[in-house]
């Protein structure tokens, strides 16, 4: 018994391998400290605005280049990490055409949908959120002509962080984050009276900023930046062109999901947004604590284990959601029990009211119970793109959005605000089992 605590650690490291499992390890710490750090951002934001109409604002305008970012550039880094391994493996002189093909695409998605955003603003905000005042549409888009320039900068960031992962060099590219808050939280306490509204929006640009220069000094530094002349026509990059439409498709359904939660919010009374934005933040912290340390550390290690053995990767995974679904769920009790004494502690001050926490505490709880279902389907989801499987995905991404539009409007007549967060849990729930189905199919076509 005294040893079976490391024997059981030991065997851990067998599956997955030592570096592997340390790698896991040491991305979960830096992810808490970082999403650490963005909590601490995220309850002086609610010391000092409360349930509030700016923050309704800032989160419709940075809306639209976070889905730009997820799904098109984001899914752009998922389906360049599997296809950038290959090339490597087969041939090391074509890695510089992969990234400078790679870095103008990126360059390309962001100044087009930067402009189409500039663009159509006002017809989104007329269609989306109407309803509200001209002083509240301004304040949108004020906030998001400072906001949308992140865009470029996240972008070039994830293609660096990507060579970062594929290199093993995991602590770095998880740190890269940290700058955001911290630029926010100086704005907010050293120049908040001098950047008034756009003090959010501000915080944001200038901490894309720092973490693209970050990132960037440290793949110069380790000599892995190589650009050459460009070449569309090379095996790697076609096949990743073959999977973006699949993969873009998923990630934009997907995507839209916060929009149809946004726009049945922005129906209720004004502090809805804010208040569901609120009630995510504990969920998204777990998540993204177990999410990213498992998730950017699995992508590379099943890209190059599935050319080697694609059969062995699909026990590991299998053994994997196992242990992450027992870990998962007790962290989800924990938090459902204590939901309202967590809201409380970090988030009642000031603006933020007693009665504030007994609305955001109940949302959390919704919000909480998608924990396990989420954490497993992200594993799942990055398994599917590591083995070019990406097609399956726009399939439950239709299921997924059809199902979040039908239970809003079925659950916020009989719940509100709240029935908007079960409804989430509940397509989550719903998307992890057919991914699981289908993994499931396919080991037995491989066995």
């Amino acid at each position: 018994m005294l040893f079976s605590k490391p024997n059981k650690f030991n065997a851990l490291r067998k599956k997955l391998g030592g570096a592997t499992l340390t790698n896991i390890i040491t991305v979960g710490l830096l992810t808490l400290f970082v999403k650490g750090l963005g909590f601490g951002k995220e309850i002086i934001i609610a010391e000092n605005f409360g349930l509030s109409e700016l923050l309704d604002t800032f989160y419709i305008a940075i809306l639209v280049p976070s889905l730009i970012y997820n799904v098109f550039l984001g899914s752009f880094k998922s389906v360049f990490i599997p296809n950038y391994v290959s090339t490597l493996k087969l041939n090391k002189l074509l890695v510089g055409s992969f990234q400078s093909t790679s870095f103008l695409v990126t360059l390309g998605v962001a100044v087009l949908f930067f402009i189409l955003a500039l663009l159509f603003t006002d017809v989104y905000l007329e269609v989306f959120f109407k309803g509200h005042t001209e002083h509240y549409y301004e304040l949108v888009k004020k906030q998001f002509y400072y906001i949308a320039p992140c865009i470029l900068f996240w972008g070039f960031s994830s293609i660096i962080n990507s060579l970062l992962t594929i290199d093993d060099e995991f602590r770095y590219s998880s740190l890269s984050s940290v700058f955001t808050p911290i630029a926010i939280i100086v704005c907010l306490l050293c120049f908040k009276e001098y950047l008034g509204d756009l003090v959010l929006a501000i915080g944001t640009l200038i901490g894309s900023i720092l973490g693209f220069v970050f990132v960037a000094i440290i793949a110069f530094n380790r000599k892995l930046i190589q650009l050459h002349k460009p070449d569309f026509t090379s095996a790697g990059i076609k096949t990743l062109f073959v999977q973006l439409p699949a993969k873009l498709s998923s990630s934009l359904l997907v995507g839209i999901n916060p929009f149809v939660d946004q726009y049945f919010s922005a129906q209720l009374v004004v502090g809805s947004i804010a208040a569901l934005n609120y009630g995510i933040k504990i969920p998204a912290f777990a998540i993204g604590i177990v999410g990213i340390a498992v998730g950017n550390v699995i992508l590379p290690y099943f890209s190059k284990q599935a050319v080697e053995d694609l059969l062995s990767t699909f026990n590991k995974l299998q053994k994997m959601l196992k242990q992450l679904i027992i870990f998962s769920l007790i962290i989800t009790i924990i938090l459902f029990v204590f939901s309202s004494t967590i809201i409380s502690l970090f988030f009642e001050r000031d603006a933020f009211t007693s009665s504030d926490t007994v609305i955001v505490s109940r949302i959390q709880q919704m919000y909480l119970l998608q924990i396990p279902s989420y954490i497993t389907g992200l594993i799942m989801v990055k398994f599917l793109t590591s083995i070019n499987k990406n097609n399956f995905m726009v399939l439950t991404s239709v299921i997924s959005l059809i199902l979040n539009i039908c239970l809003n409007f079925i659950l916020i007549e009989q719940l509100g605000v709240y029935g908007l967060a079960l409804a989430t849990s509940i397509v989550s729930l719903v998307n992890s089992v057919i991914l699981y189905l289908y993994i499931y199919q396919l080991k037995k076509q491989h066995v």
